[in-house]
């Protein structure tokens, strides 16, 4: 770990030195992968340093987080960090606060405690009435027993709208506070972020076939947003159709071939909608000959696969809910961005897992998605808060084969349909509901893109 902060740690460090003579309550807003842990880390050997701390408690969403705070702490304070004999404090998940017993909390009344909240945005309310139960351990337990609090968020909303526990909002606008705020916009600019290249598939020509009994019937639309507006169809139909996912799994390897012609280790990460999906996935991942691992809620000993993960040089780790805000693993730069969850709360964290720099030569992340129209309208959000950048034209073939429609193999049982049945996968859109989309040959493509978001077309007619 570097010793020299950031210009924007130190420049915060400062901020929150002067802002605690006189308050009790910091929140911090800033963008994923900017290193709030290490300026938490660093408030608070100031805090002990200068005799106005006895103990430090910190609260984070998930095991990995908390782990990571442990593993920052001890190297900033050069002290014992976690659960153990003559420590300066511990970390510990928000799931935890039910079930911690009365006497954990007499430490927050009987010492002089700093308490961190990482990723601050989880706990919801500002009276026990309208909280969720993380937000009310704060309010009831925390809230005006702590010396000092500061509370750390790189995406500072909640998708119910309920405000967030300690955070102050002006008025009547209702806008959050902030005490300290670094964007990815400046985050880039600064060279502490990499620039996210967020490339939206879409598919221009669809031809989706339905069958009754006696009939079926051939509806063309020209991209997804349609087909999801007007058919039955829905966007987990498209994320569990393995055409899509490979045409999505194609890029995303593409890219991490080339990252690794710098950076032999880099790896990818691609975000699972469920448990069954997560294995589809890895099942593609295995049939193009990619190294992977899988972790989700139910995968034996999942953390030390992510730490293993961590270190080591396999091409692609396949989660679900996993690999989420907060999880450290630097040489993640490319993300194939598959899961069910459409709140920009989820898109902006996920994106956040492969903006960590390793050097200053690592300047470019990937991230690929399906058009779908909310995920679109947050990929914009986002370009719109980026640096301006220069368009750039590139072409490139797309050669993407896909398998004939279910009607067909079935009607098509002479020698020489089976014969071009043998050509093509079987189809595994069980979940589109007896429909699936066609194909033809994929034209020469020209794609017209920014350096920080594109729109790839893929032609799957």
């Amino acid at each position: 770990m570097s010793t020299k902060l950031r210009r924007w740690q130190a420049e915060c460090l400062e901020r929150a030195k002067i802002h605690y003579l006189d308050h009790a309550d910091f929140f911090v807003q800033a963008t994923p992968a900017s290193g709030k842990t290490r300026l938490a880390a660093e408030i608070t050997r100031w805090l002990l340093e200068e005799g106005h701390i006895d103990f430090v408690i910190c609260f984070a969403p998930t095991r990995e987080v908390v782990a990571g705070i442990q593993r920052t702490f001890a190297v900033v304070l050069n002290q014992r960090f976690g659960d153990t004999l003559a420590s300066v404090g511990a970390a510990y998940t928000y799931q935890s606060m039910e079930y911690h017993p009365e006497d954990f909390w007499t430490l927050f009344t009987e010492y002089r405690t700093m308490t961190i909240f990482d990723e601050m945005h989880h706990c919801a309310g500002h009276d026990p009435l309208l909280s969720n139960t993380w937000g009310q351990q704060i309010i009831q337990r925390i809230q005006n027993a702590a010396t000092y609090t500061l509370a750390l968020s790189g995406t500072p909303w909640r998708s119910d709208d309920l405000p967030i526990a300690l955070a102050r909002y002006s008025d009547p606008e209702g806008k959050l506070i902030c005490d300290y705020r670094y964007d990815l916009k400046t985050a880039i600019q600064d060279g502490v972020c990499r620039s996210p290249r967020i490339t939206l598939i879409d598919n221009p020509l669809i031809r989706l076939t339905e069958e009754n009994e006696s009939t079926a019937s051939v509806r063309a639309f020209s991209s997804f947003q349609q087909l999801l507006s007007e058919s039955p169809i829905s966007y987990e139909d498209l994320l569990r159709h393995d055409d899509i996912l490979n045409a999505v799994l194609d890029l995303g390897i593409d890219r991490l071939n080339q990252e690794r012609n710098s950076v032999p280790n880099a790896g990818g990460l691609a975000v699972a909608t469920d448990i069954e999906h997560a294995h589809q996935i890895a099942e593609l991942l295995r049939h193009k000959g990619e190294s992977y691992v899988v972790v989700t809620s139910q995968t034996p000993k999942a953390h030390e696969l992510i730490d293993q993960y961590r270190y080591n040089s396999t091409r692609w780790i396949v989660a679900v809910s996993m690999i989420s805000e907060g999880t450290d693993i630097q040489r993640l730069c490319v993300c194939a961005y598959l899961s069910r969850i459409r709140t920009e709360l989820h898109y902006r964290q996920v994106l956040g897992r492969i903006l960590r720099k390793m050097d200053n030569s690592d300047v470019a992340a990937w991230l690929y998605v399906i058009a779908e129209p909310l995920l679109r309208k947050y990929s914009q959000r986002i370009a719109e808060d980026l640096p301006e950048d220069q368009a750039i034209f590139q072409t490139q073939k797309l050669k993407l084969q896909l398998e004939q429609a279910r009607t067909n193999q079935m009607k098509n049982r002479t020698e020489e349909g089976e014969s071009a049945a043998d050509n093509s996968q079987p189809l595994s859109a069980e979940n589109i509901n007896e429909r699936t989309m066609l194909s033809l040959e994929a034209p020469l493509l020209t794609l017209s893109f920014s350096e920080y978001y594109r729109q790839h077309l893929l032609s799957l007619i």
